[in-house]
C-alpha cells in the first residue's frame, strides 16, 4: 500500500515527522512517498498543487497531509489554500469526518466537503456588489446522508441533520433528501435541527448527539465548535473520504508559522489523523487503535512535552 505524504508548511514537517515515526512502528509495510504541496510547492514550482503531486495522490491508497499556509502568500495570486481546495475536488473526498471524543463527549460530524458556498459561483458586479453562491445537487446530499447513516450504524444509531430550512432553499432540499435517505435506515433515528440551535445544543447538551451531518460551511463552523469541547482544534484530526479513490487525512489546526522550527508544536492531531487514515483509508482498525491509544496516553501524561519528546513518548507507549 502506498501512502503519499504531504508534509505541509510551518510546523507541518515537524509534526509529520513524529507521526511517521509512529506509523513506521504500527505499519512498517507501508510505502511512503513524499511530495511538495502548499507554500513549499509554490516556491519550487509556482503551483501549490503540482501535477506530479496530484498524479501521485490519485495513484495512492491514502494521502496524509500536514497543515499548510504561509503569511508570505496570504495576498498572493497563487495561495496554498487554492491547492487544498483543488486537491479535495480532484479526489472527490466529499465526506469529511470530524470526530470529537474525550471523556463524556463522543461526537462525529460528517461534513459535505466539495459543494456548497465554498465551491459555488462567485464574483463582483459592475456596481461593486460581491456575491458567493451556495449550490447543491440532490445527488450530493444523498451520498453524504448515506455515508452518515452508515457510520451511525456502527455507533449509537442516531443522526442529527443540520440545516437552515426556515430560510434557505438549499436547506429545504437538503432536509427533503435526507429524509428520503433515512427511509432506508429504519434502525437509525433521524432528527432535523436548525444550525443556530445545533450550535447552542452542542454547548449546552452535548450528550444528545451521536452523528451530525451537514453542508460544507455549517460543518466547517460546527466542527471547530465541537473540537473546543475536547481540547481545541490543536487536538482535532480529520478524514476526508471518497466513494472509490484515496482518502485525505489531515489535522484541523493551521501551520502556525510563528512557532515553526522551535520544537514546541504538539503532534497529537497529526497522529490522530494518521490513526484515522489507518482505520478509514487502509482498513487497518487494530493498527489505528494502537496508535490512537498511545497518542492519548502520552497526551494525558505528558503535558508540556516538546514535539520530539512527545513523539518519543508515543514510540515508548507502542513498544
Amino acid at each position: 500500500m502506498t501512502v503519499v505524504v504531504l508534509p505541509g508548511d510551518g510546523i507541518g514537517p515537524e509534526v509529520m515527522r513524529e507521526a511517521l515515526r509512529a506509523l513506521e512502528i504500527v505499519a512498517p509495510d507501508l510505502e511512503l512517498e513524499e511530495h511538495p504541496f502548499g507554500a513549499q510547492a509554490i516556491r519550487l514550482t509556482g503551483d501549490s498543487l503540482p501535477e506530479k503531486t496530484l498524479a501521485a495522490c490519485k495513484a495512492s491508497e491514502a494521502v496524509l497531509k500536514g497543515p499548510i499556509g504561509d503569511p508570505e502568500f496570504d495576498a498572493a495570486e497563487v495561495r496554498p489554500e487554492q491547492g487544498m481546495l483543488r486537491l479535495r475536488a480532484e479526489l472527490d473526498v466529499y465526506a469529511n469526518l470530524r470526530p470529537s471524543k474525550q471523556g463524556q463527549v463522543d461526537i462525529l460530524i460528517v461534513r459535505e466537503l466539495v459543494g456548497g458556498l465554498y465551491f459555488g459561483a462567485r464574483g463582483v458586479r459592475e456596481d461593486g456588489t460581491v456575491y458567493d453562491t451556495m449550490e447543491y445537487r440532490p445527488d450530493q446530499v444523498e451520498r453524504i446522508a448515506r455515508r452518515a447513516f452508515e457510520l451511525a450504524r456502527g455507533r449509537r444509531r442516531k443522526v442529527v441533520s443540520v440545516d437552515k430550512a426556515n430560510v434557505l432553499e438549499t436547506s429545504r432540499m437538503w432536509r427533503r433528501v435526507v429524509t428520503e435517505v433515512a427511509a432506508g435506515y429504519s434502525d437509525v433515528e433521524l432528527e432535523h435541527m436548525l444550525v443556530d440551535n445545533a450550535a447552542m445544543q452542542l454547548v449546552l447538551a452535548t450528550g444528545q448527539f451521536d452523528v451530525l451531518v451537514t453542508e460544507n460551511m455549517f460543518g466547517d463552523i460546527l466542527s471547530d465548535l465541537a473540537a473546543s469541547l475536547t481540547g481545541g482544534i490543536g487536538l482535532a484530526p480529520s478524514a476526508s473520504l471518497s466513494d472509490s479513490g484515496p482518502g485525505l487525512f489531515e489535522p484541523v489546526h493551521g501551520s502556525a508559522p510563528d512557532i515553526a522550527g522551535q520544537g514546541v508544536a504538539n503532534p497529537m492531531a497529526m497522529m490522530l489523523s494518521t490513526a484515522l487514515m489507518l482505520e478509514h483509508g487502509l482498513n487497518r482498525p487494530e493498527d489505528a487503535g494502537r496508535l490512537r491509544a498511545a497518542a492519548w496516553t502520552t497526551h494525558e501524561a505528558g503535558e508540556g512535552l516538546g514535539t520530539a519528546a512527545f513523539g518519543d513518548a508515543v514510540l515508548q507507549a507502542l513498544s
